[in-house]
């Protein structure tokens, strides 16, 4: 494993146990509001502050970018994380809502960008001790098993994930189209909650497509690279354009992804 990554395996393993102890006593967990649908916990802040720790006592000069450290995706974050050396890009616990609710369905997601380019990228499910990890250029692999997204071709056989705009309910209606679209032509449709866990999952064959709206680049950033060294294919909705930092993504097998490209540049009313 690269160096790199197992210093960010170790800060996830170091979070993981943080989050798996409080999900013990989920009454005594103290939960925020930062706009509507969107929450934060004291387990999101611990978690966080874990891997800024592990990643900082190990690379001092790396820069971080971290959904609840006062960053936000805006230009700025953007034109920083492209300029810099090396930024990590971390959410500490995607899926907070599902957590606060018991839902065993979050993760922990950090991935390592130069100049612009992710190298290294981890997603963690400690609650099944999954460890999705990806070094560019030498393939994704679960628990050091290599992964490849699935071969199915045709979205009439295919499993769909994707995830609700919930932060910001004026995309709802262009979503709504496009989800009935898909709808109409694929197998099934999933909606579990954590975006970075369903791009793991398409990396890992359990889906063969996925997209969203009003993603951040702390969603997206290690999936990203997990789907492609899978032998997968992810875009924004125009196919290429900014998937990391443009808000919308879509993700899947070659053939899928092209399938559900055309689905959602131009979904039937």
């Amino acid at each position: 494993m690269h160096p790199m990554l197992n210093v960010a395996v170790r800060a996830a393993r170091r979070a993981g146990r943080i989050i798996n102890r409080a999900s013990l006593d989920l009454d005594q967990v103290k939960i925020a509001r930062k706009q509507r649908n969107d929450f934060v916990t004291e387990v999101d802040h611990a978690s966080e502050q874990a891997i800024i720790d592990t990643l900082l006592t190990a690379y001092p000069g790396h820069s971080i970018l971290a959904e609840e450290s006062g960053h936000t995706p805006g230009k700025g974050a953007a034109e920083h994380a492209r300029d810099a050396d090396f930024v990590w890009i971390i959410d500490p616990l995607d899926g907070t809502t599902n957590f606060i609710h018991g839902m065993p369905q979050y993760c922990i997601s950090i991935a390592l960008m130069e100049k612009g380019v992710v190298t290294q990228g981890l997603v963690y499910d400690p609650n099944r001790d999954e460890l999705f990890t990806a070094t560019r250029g030498r393939g994704a692999f679960l628990n050091d098993r290599r992964i490849r997204v699935a071969s199915r071709a045709r979205l009439e056989e295919s499993l769909i994930g994707t995830g609700f705009p919930f932060r910001r309910i004026d995309d709802i209606d262009r979503y709504m189209v496009m989800l009935k679209a898909v709808m109409q032509k694929a197998a099934g449709l999933r909606r579990p909650g954590a975006a970075a866990l369903d791009l793991a999952y398409v990396a890992a064959g359990r889906y063969d497509g996925f997209f969203e709206l009003g993603l951040a680049p702390w969603d997206v950033a290690a999936g990203s690279l997990l789907v492609t060294e899978a032998g997968g294919l992810i875009g924004d909705f125009t196919g290429e354009g900014d998937h990391l930092f443009g808000e919308e993504v879509v993700a899947g097998t070659p053939k899928v992804f092209a399938q559900l490209l055309a689905l959602l540049r131009q979904p039937p009313a």
